[in-house]
């Protein structure tokens, strides 16, 4: 009797996560849809923003990009944009767009890793990405930090597929993704130095504490098939240098762009110790202000691996967690975008966390699971709808203050005045200037000079400093429309022509 009751029992239970599991999914999904997409074009563009759209006007208008390694990232950002860009135009809620849908990827990416974290530790890994402050932010960011972090998780996702199914189409996807996170940003050589290191501690550590593992990683890739992954193995690195040379030659057209990418490494190796220089601790600091959560789970969940000692995979993403983290702490270059390549480890740590729990306690795993994302949510809600340019918040990091919409308007409404629209001609002085450029991308003339001179267009945008250094007898033909922040410590003033001049050629940026 008790035997026929806790099988009909299992049997319940089974069939309750049948019928939960795709609910909890989808409800995760479109929660990260919501908050990813909804009033996208909002927040003003970033510095960064407006260079990387200034790329991508070129790459539209032109049909030209070359991948340059001194200043800039890796050329997917621009090509995965075009896609929409077709579609909907060349706009901000377009290329935000982009990012924000591989922010939704992510999350459904953590819920594919069911079968290896269980399905609390799954949803609570998806959940937590999906709510978690800053890779809303970030995938709200027309910048490459989102699609790179979605190439590390897709290919270590890809290759775990590859150790249950025996595949090669999933080798041949983590290859794909490894090439397309080359071809992203250039810290990957970081990423895949970290993986690789977490891979092979993964693999020996159990067996140094006399564990027993449940789950292999590459033990289970290679079992029974070492002379047969041979071909594959040749095919997937086939895949990936022709991937990463089909980016960075800009599909064939920039040939130097596949050896400048290689000089890229040595680059920023450089501005790695020169550039946003802070302490060891800042990425902990951040962390605990903004993903307190996930940092708690995530502590609780290595807490439950070093305890336990079982599974190479959490062993895998232990090190993986404190392995990025440390290397990230460890260069003197921050920011707070990076944090990002941190809270995704910390996700699956901590539903790895959860999954412990629920084995004790169910209801209490699943409490702890809703009052986390609650709070994460909150603090989402609160940074990327009401704060997103308030630098209180540790992500809002030298942003364009919203006060630039006021900028755009009256320079609409000027040159409507005017009579000349778009065909208006625009000197911007100010040595500080984007994400001008994406702004006023529809405007035929305008000149970005960055520094003081004596022009004769119709408009000028100026520093204050520059407004005492020009001649009386110059500002006399303008009159004084406005004064606007564009960042903190950053402020322009927008001076119009008191009668029609003739317009001026445009200059690039």
């Amino acid at each position: 009797m008790r035997r026929a009751k806790r099988e009909r029992a299992k049997r319940d239970a089974r069939t309750t996560s049948t019928r939960t599991w795709p609910m909890a999914s989808a409800a995760i999904i479109i929660v990260a849809a919501l908050l990813r997409f909804l009033y996208l074009t909002r927040k003003p563009l970033h510095h960064d923003e407006g260079v990387n759209g200034f790329f991508l006007t070129r790459l539209v208008r032109e049909g030209v990009y070359r991948y340059d390694p001194s200043n800039y990232h890796g050329p997917t950002l621009y090509y995965l944009a075009l896609p929409l860009v077709k579609l909907f135009g060349l706009n901000t809620w377009a290329i935000r767009a982009t990012t924000a849908l591989f922010g939704v990827f992510m999350v459904w990416l953590a819920l594919r890793l069911k079968n290896r974290v269980g399905e609390i530790g799954a949803l609570a890994a998806a959940a937590l990405i999906a709510v978690s402050p800053g890779a809303v932010f970030y995938a709200r960011y027309f910048i490459h930090e989102t699609l790179f972090v979605f190439f590390t998780l897709g290919a270590v996702v890809a290759f775990l597929r590859f150790a249950e199914t025996k595949l090669n189409a999933y080798l041949y996807l983590a290859a794909a993704s490894s090439a397309m996170l080359f071809a992203t940003k250039e810290t990957a050589f970081i990423t895949a130095g970290v993986l690789l290191i977490a891979l092979i501690l993964a693999l020996i550590f159990p067996r140094l504490l006399g564990s027993k593992s449940e789950n292999g990683l590459a033990t289970e890739a290679l079992k029974g098939k070492r002379r047969e992954l041979l071909w594959p193995s040749i095919t997937a690195l086939a895949i990936f240098i022709a991937l990463a040379i089909l980016f960075y030659s800009s599909f064939f057209t920039n040939p130097r762009g596949v050896t400048d990418a290689l000089e890229s490494f040595k680059i920023w190796s450089r501005t790695g110790r020169t550039d946003h220089v802070k302490p060891f601790w800042t990425y902990l600091i951040w962390l605990a202000q903004e993903e307190a959560p996930s940092l708690a789970l995530g502590i609780a969940g290595s807490t439950f691996i070093l305890w336990r000692r079982r599974d190479p995979l959490a062993w895998f993403t232990l090190f993986w967690a404190c392995g990025i983290f440390l290397a990230y702490s460890l260069i003197p270059y921050k920011t707070p975008w990076l944090t990002l390549n941190i809270i995704i480890p910390l996700a699956l740590l901590s539903g790895f966390a959860l999954e412990e729990i629920r084995r004790l306690r169910a209801p209490l795993a699943i409490a702890i699971l809703i009052v986390s994302s609650l709070i994460s949510l909150y603090q989402s809600v609160a940074l990327n709808f009401y704060h997103y340019d308030d630098e209180r918040y540790p992500y809002v990091y030298v942003h364009t203050q919203r006060d630039i919409f006021r900028l755009v308007d009256e320079i609409e409404r000027q040159a409507s005045r005017l009579g000349t629209g778009k065909r208006t001609s625009i000197a911007v002085l100010s040595p500080d200037y984007w994400p001008l450029p994406w702004y006023l991308r529809d405007y035929e003339r305008v000149g970005y000079y960055g520094r003081t001179t004596l022009t004769a267009d119709q408009m000028l945008i100026i520093s204050p400093a520059q407004e005492r250094e020009l001649p009386t007898s110059f500002k006399s033909n303008y009159e004084r429309a406005g004064e606007y922040v564009l960042r903190p410590g950053v402020e322009l003033i927008l001076y119009v022509a008191r009668h029609h001049q003739s317009a001026r050629r445009s200059t690039i940026p």
